[in-house]
């Protein structure tokens, strides 16, 4: 049975090991180095610590991916855009899971404040994850041209964008 929740500490090793993957053979991420279980335990202290969702998706065998949101931005403009997320276990790729687990993501994102759910997806020929998005009503709105330099060639980077809840339809709250 496939299942959604929290990530836990526990699940650090497995989340290292899956983004590890990714670094080494994949261009959805620019960081040529994978990072250590300290740095990734590291990064998902910092998202929580925002008040921000860090979730796994977990089956019979174990950890399969992971999905967080972050504030795209640190200035206080972009309050309520994140940007999302997600990796899987290469086992896990192709079954619908990465649809799954941006569902949650955003669901949850939303309840956290989110307005404005951001992809900065690495490669324009990444189409998994382009795909993702837009089953999952994200729209295309622009293209950096060859921002990124790894495996010898240089790499797009595809933005994509979807309203959560009210969106811009309404003013934000205020800060109080």
């Amino acid at each position: 049975m496939t299942k959604i929740r929290p990530a836990s500490d526990a699940d650090i090793a497995s989340i290292t090991r899956i983004y590890a993957h990714h670094v080494l053979h994949g261009t959805g991420t620019f960081e040529t180095t994978p990072p250590s279980e300290a740095d990734m335990a590291a990064r998902r202290n910092d998202v929580l610590a925002r008040g921000l969702p860090y979730l796994v998706l977990e089956d019979s065998d174990g950890v399969m991916g992971f999905a967080y949101c972050n504030w795209f931005k640190p200035r206080p403009a972009y309050r309520f855009s994140a940007e999302d997320s997600i990796y899987l276990a290469p086992a896990a790729a192709g079954k619908g899971l990465g649809r799954l687990m941006l569902t949650e993501l955003m669901a949850q994102a939303e309840r956290c404040g989110v307005r404005q759910m951001l992809a900065v997806i690495g490669d324009s020929n990444n189409q998994g994850s382009i795909g993702v998005h837009h089953s999952c009503g994200f729209e295309h709105v622009g293209v950096l041209r060859s921002s990124g330099w790894k495996f010898d060639r240089w790499l797009d980077v595809v933005l994509m964008q979807r309203s959560l809840g009210l969106g811009d339809s309404a003013p934000a709250p205020s800060a109080e």
